[in-house]
């Protein structure tokens, strides 16, 4: 019993050394960086704001907003574009689904040796479909 808590005892001084020994660096390093990363914040005078360059706190002008208007106008146009392209990607996609759910329907139906027009229709129709959601799904409506 004593050879166990003798070791325990040596893995405990071990442990809080090797704690000892982080907590110094940590403070180390802290003391090290105040200096250069507080240099500025001490040199302020208490209530003192940090130096901003002049354009910073000026108001803009009359033309600065109206660009500043026709560029949230733009935004707004965007977004109600992309808003309907998706619409009708979706639309597009859910009739996709239906005539590829008709054809497969339509081909159940038949044999091996015959296919009627309206099967072969409908493929051509399901094709041309998922041609145009390929092309507006790669498309995105935007500045540029």
């Amino acid at each position: 019993m004593s050879l166990q808590s003798s070791s325990a005892r040596k893995i405990y001084r071990l442990r809080s050394r090797r704690a000892y020994w982080v907590v110094v660096a940590v403070v180390l390093a802290v003391v090290a960086l105040v200096p250069v990363a507080g240099r500025a914040w001490f040199q302020q005078k208490p209530g003192e704001f940090p130096k901003l360059p002049p354009d910073a706190v000026r108001m803009p002008d009359a033309n600065q907003q109206n660009e500043i208007n026709a560029h949230q106008q733009q935004e707004l146009h965007l977004e109600a574009a992309n808003a309907e392209r998706k619409k009708e990607l979706t639309a597009e996609t859910t009739e996709l689904l239906k005539l590829a759910t008709e054809l497969k329907a339509e081909v159940d139906k038949t044999n091996k040796d015959t296919l009627s027009l309206t099967v072969i229709h409908k493929a051509d129709l399901i094709e041309k479909l998922a041609h145009d959601v390929k092309k507006k799904m790669k498309l995105t409506v935007g500045p540029g």
